[in-house]
């Protein structure tokens, strides 16, 4: 059995505290081939039901696939402003929602369905498992590449099945995560949302329950 020691522990809670959702600051240092891969291979490793591994992982660093995707994102962020109403309205569109063109690597994440055949072991009443082991994927994806000094941002402004269109994604699978990575300037101390005050992190209390819903 495997056994880590407290440093090690303690590396893994820092990596966790310390992720951030990066949208601007990326440099243009290329991320070497080996470091891709090692993050690709933790992505890889992530748990999935039935072990279906239902996902992909479509690199792209061609500009002219970065810059259709770029207008995708502004089309659907321009409809998304549409939300808002004064100040509030004046904060979201002063803020930098993505980093497509800046980012040396974007990945594309999908989730195949039928990956594993009808039947996959555990999915029989929770189809949507597939998906979720996906976001296993992703977040493993996410804190390897933070480890590595790597920021990743999750540009979630934007209409899946246009990009997917452009990326050639088969309609039987479906775009789950579209992300930005780069080495960055620095990481934030605190989520850009909660430094702004757009929203505040909820105790922890708030949201664990004993046996029952909100039971304490």
């Amino acid at each position: 059995m495997i056994q880590f020691s407290e440093q090690e522990r303690d590396a893994i809670y820092k990596v966790i505290f310390s992720r951030r959702d990066v949208r601007e600051g990326f440099l243009p240092k290329p991320i070497p081939e080996d470091v891709l891969t090692r993050i690709l291979e933790a992505a890889h490793h992530a748990g999935s039901v039935g072990f279906m591994q239902p996902w992909n992982f479509i690199v792209i660093d061609n500009v002219l696939i970065k810059q259709r995707v770029k207008s995708i994102f502004l089309e659907e962020n321009k409809q998304a402003s549409q939300n808002y109403d004064g100040e509030r309205k004046k904060l979201y569109e002063s803020l930098k929602l993505e980093g497509i063109l800046e980012a040396p690597i974007n990945v594309a994440i999908t989730c195949e369905h039928k990956r594993g055949g009808n039947h996959v072991l555990g999915r029989n009443t929770i189809p949507e498992t597939d998906l979720f082991s996906t976001c296993c994927a992703i977040q493993n994806l996410w804190l390897a590449a933070r480890s590595e000094g790597i920021g990743a941002g999750w540009v979630s402004i934007i209409d899946p099945e246009k990009v997917k269109k452009r990326l050639g994604i088969p309609d039987s699978v479906s775009l789950v995560a579209y992300l930005c990575l780069g080495y960055v300037k620095e990481f934030a101390a605190q989520p850009l949302l909660e430094t702004i005050g757009w929203r505040s992190r909820l105790p922890l209390h708030d949201v664990i329950f004993r046996n029952e819903w909100k039971q304490s």
